[in-house]
């Protein structure tokens, strides 16, 4: 009871309802690979020119395929990223160091990598006027800019006036511009704040304001030369990055790494990155994995399963997409596209539908010379009898139904018949992590029977919210789902020892993989 200690009248809030439990979010992913250049620690991209503009342009399939798989996510109805920068270890940042007062400006480069002479910066007068002589520029302000090329350049000037009589020079891949900023610590406006919005560099100490000058070139990067080991694809848990990075986002919901099976990597090291992202998943019990199959199994007898678990689900073939470069196209594994369908489906129907027979986009949509179709290879009826009892999906060619191309399949790598479906393991992982996140509040509470009701009537009133989604089986909540919390569900022993036991029981739809139509002769003597 509240304590009183002076006559007067006290105004109490006290809570009697059930505490509502909202529903965490299922679409959100997280992806590492090897970029252009950018930050190591993990970032939220929502848009493939997000990614770009922090990340650089694709790589080539012979370092990565994180970028094609970036974009095949938000083709696919993807929209909240998660993406962390693998780089080799002996890789070294690129930096400048801008002339001025005391020892100038110290620039570096986000992130290790070669941006000798592709990245540039220059320091010019402040659009600010001067107080008291309008004509000239605040002299304790200086503008810097900054811009990135693709390729490394001997000269640049990307704001000159075009001259029609010499070639024209390439544009820069992306520009920055920080305006009247100041050395000054205690102004809003200081350097090294300023320059905490840049995709492309970071400040050191700034003891004095840069001179005025030109363009001058970042250099002393290296990409490095050491083998990629698994450890570089772990990172670290603190700062995040890499795929334990990954795991401290408690947002995520699904994993994808599309250089699992990137052939210019250590055969050891792919192997380690799909372990290391379904020990994840089972680990935390809040997100799933999406696999693939290695390139080039054209045998479908020949492939199977890598390993056994209800928390990921693997898919084949590799598909089609354009060269960013505009001029061919190439073969990358689906674990993006297929992570964009599984986002976009559940934000368009809900976790509890199955992310299968559903077009996929951003690829090539028709036969090119040379033998090149939209799927590495071709899968009819009879290689995916073969496939589909043993938790291979696959995306399939329905162009002669005029269906497209679509995913065939919704399958997890389980050996357990309970969760051999992709949308009931997700089903649970979206009801558990959301009731974990609800019944907060009852920690240290007293643990006794009005306790137990108000917990029971948490979950009922969210679990009728589920149920009325179409996720779960019945045409009452009382055939869909059951939560107990009582003396039936603890004993004494477990009361006396702190513990509040739930015991929730979910009747989740399956998905209709089988649709068997039976038909019969009818004739006039035929009765109903």
């Amino acid at each position: 009871m509240p304590e009183y200690l002076a006559p007067g009248v006290y105004t109490e809030e006290i809570a009697t309802g059930p505490v509502p439990i909202e529903g965490v979010s299922t679409s959100t992913a997280g992806m590492a690979g090897l970029t252009d250049r950018g930050p190591e620690t993990v970032r939220l991209i929502t848009s493939a020119r997000e990614f770009t503009r922090w990340f650089g342009n694709p790589v080539g399939p012979d370092v990565s395929y994180l970028s094609y798989a970036v974009q095949g996510f938000f083709d696919n109805g993807g929209r909240r990223l998660f993406v962390t920068r693998v780089t080799r270890s002996d890789a070294v940042l690129s930096s400048l160091v801008l002339p001025g007062e005391g020892a100038g400006l110290a620039l570096i480069a986000i992130g290790p990598g070669n941006l000798n002479n592709r990245l540039f910066a220059r320091v010019i007068e402040a659009s600010r006027r001067d107080a008291a002589d309008p004509t000239r520029a605040d002299s304790t302000r200086f503008r810097l800019q900054l811009v990135v090329y693709a390729a490394a350049q001997q000269t640049v000037d990307p704001f000159a006036t075009p001259d029609p009589t010499r070639p024209r020079p390439p544009d820069p891949d992306l520009v920055e511009d920080f305006d009247d900023l100041s050395a000054d610590p205690a102004s809003p406006d200081y350097v090294l704040t300023a320059l905490q919005n840049s995709c492309l560099v970071a400040a050191t100490v700034a003891p004095g304001r840069p001179a005025r000058g030109g363009w001058t070139a970042f250099d002393g990067g290296a990409d490095g030369v050491a083998p990629l080991t698994l450890a570089e694809f772990r990172g670290a848990e603190t700062p995040p990055r890499g795929i334990d990075g990954l795991g401290q986002i408690d947002e995520i919901s699904l994993l994808c790494m599309p250089d699992e099976v990137n052939g210019a990597i250590d055969g050891g090291v792919r192997d380690g990155i799909r372990t290391a992202l379904v020990t994840q998943c089972e680990e935390l019990r809040d997100r799933f994995a999406v696999l693939q199959v290695d390139g080039r199994q054209g045998d479908a007898s020949r492939i199977s399963p890598p390993l056994t678990t209800s928390y990921a689900a693997i898919y084949y073939p590799w598909l089609r997409v354009l060269d960013p470069s505009g001029t061919d196209t190439l073969l990358v594994p689906p674990g993006g596209h297929i992570t964009g369908i599984y986002a976009g489906t559940d934000i368009a129907r809900g976790v509890h539908k199955a992310p299968a027979n559903v077009d996929i986009r951003g690829i090539v949509l028709r036969d090119l010379p040379g033998d090149r179709k939209p799927l590495e290879f071709i899968v009819n009826k009879r290689q995916q009898d073969i496939l589909n009892p043993r938790g291979i999906n696959v995306c399939r060619d329905f162009r002669g139904d005029r269906r497209g191309i679509r995913v065939w399949g919704a399958r997890t790598l389980s050996a357990d018949a309970q969760w051999k479906y992709v949308n009931v393991r997700r089903l649970f992982i979206f009801v558990e992590e959301s009731v974990d996140e609800g019944v907060q509040w009852v920690v240290f509470e007293p643990n006794n029977e009005a306790t137990w009701d108000r917990v029971r009537r948490s979950i009922a009133n969210f679990l009728t919210s589920v149920w009325r989604s179409g996720a779960l089986m019945g045409t009452r909540p009382e055939e869909a789902f059951f939560v107990r919390c009582d003396r039936t569900t603890m004993s004494q022993q477990e009361i006396d020892t702190g513990q509040l036991v739930c015991y929730i029981g979910l009747a989740a739809v399956r998905p209709a993989e089988f649709v068997i139509l039976r038909y019969s002769h009818k004739t006039s003597e035929t009765v109903a």
